[in-house]
């Protein structure tokens, strides 16, 4: 266990002294960057794809039922509610950041927020549709039609320009100006004593090796449970989809940490409730630590300087089907 802990510590250190993490405070953490350059267009037309249900069989399911954008991205259920009320196999992640990770999902199966983007439209789990019948409804509801002609100059919708209009809206869901971000930029009154001493214990335990960066996370994979096995609440074992070898279960992409007080519950099995019992667990399995409940506590309340300013967003007019257009079948429990 101390051998453990040694090599953590020696990482986070390295992390800290490193030029490319220096930033303005010189901390293995960086702040946030407000989101630019994206297409407004392209942006909008995005969005109205992100919250319209017409993209599922059931015409009730949306990409924000599963990553609210008013609950931190995520929906906060252990697993999230799919088509003819399946529930799904692992903790839906939050979308909010989701540009900074390196991959996307939990086994990073896929490269990006583009290729992610098509996956939950033909799981027969989530929406249950498929990208042929996605992209035949859309072409028949005019206003689509002349919202991607003016974004993508053509009359043909095609599920490519669909992932991608999705992919963009997502870069834009970025939370900056926590008030971590204001005390790494400089404003020393932006956190408290308290929340001070939590932040130096998440340093000077090692968990810094895994949760850094921007995303304080994301930009990596690895095993949950190296100092002690972690036990599943569910068959959720993350075989690894760079390997794919029962060796490299529960291999996951590290979680982002920003906003993590709204993202709740917590792991890729939603096993902890609460922050402190994530918290202690993460000390245990990962680090062969046992945190005190003080030290828990402050840990928690630096976590919690990680919440940032939410997507300002105005829910979108969604063009309405033309005569054409083939409705959903029902919504139906089995």
């Amino acid at each position: 266990m101390k051998k453990s802990v040694l090599i953590a510590a020696s990482i986070a250190a390295l992390f800290a002294a490193s030029p490319a993490f220096a930033g303005t405070s010189n901390e293995p953490i960086q702040p946030i960057k407000a989101a630019k350059g994206q297409d407004p267009a392209m942006v909008e037309l995005g969005k109205k794809l992100w919250f319209d249900p017409r993209l599922s069989k059931s015409g009730f399911i949306s990409c924000n039922s599963c990553h609210n954008l008013s609950m931190g991205g995520s929906d906060n259920l252990k697993s999230s509610i799919g088509h003819n009320w399946q529930q799904g196999p692992i903790n839906s992640p939050t979308v909010l950041n989701s540009s900074l990770s390196l991959a996307q999902f939990w086994d990073g199966r896929a490269k990006d927020l583009q290729e992610q983007a098509g996956g939950p439209i033909a799981n027969p789990g989530e929406m249950a549709f498929t990208h042929e019948l996605a992209v035949d409804l859309l072409q028949s509801i005019p206003g689509y039609v002349a919202e991607f002609k003016k974004v993508f100059k053509t009359d043909k919708i095609d599920i490519k320009n669909v992932t991608k209009a999705i992919a963009v809206f997502e870069e834009t869901l970025v939370t900056p100006n926590s008030r971590f971000d204001k005390w790494l930029k400089g404003d020393k009154k932006a956190l408290t004593a308290n929340e001070l001493e939590g932040y130096k214990l998440f340093k000077d335990s090692g968990c810094v090796a895994c949760h850094n960066g921007p995303a304080v996370g994301g930009n990596s994979f690895q095993k949950m449970g190296v100092v002690e096995p972690y036990k599943a609440s569910s068959p959720a074992e993350g075989r690894s989809a760079v390997t794919g070898n029962d060796a490299d279960r529960f291999n996951f992409k590290v979680p982002s940490l920003r906003n993590v007080e709204m993202t709740y519950p917590y792991f890729h099995d939603g096993a902890a409730d609460t922050l402190p019992q994530a918290v202690d667990t993460m000390a245990r399995i990962q680090l062969g630590k046992k945190f005190s409940a003080e030290e828990n506590a402050k840990v928690v309340a630096f976590l919690k300087t990680l919440t940032g300013e939410q997507p300002k967003l105005t829910l979108p007019i969604l063009p309405p089907s033309s005569d054409s257009t083939k409705r959903p079948t029902p919504f139906e429990k089995k």
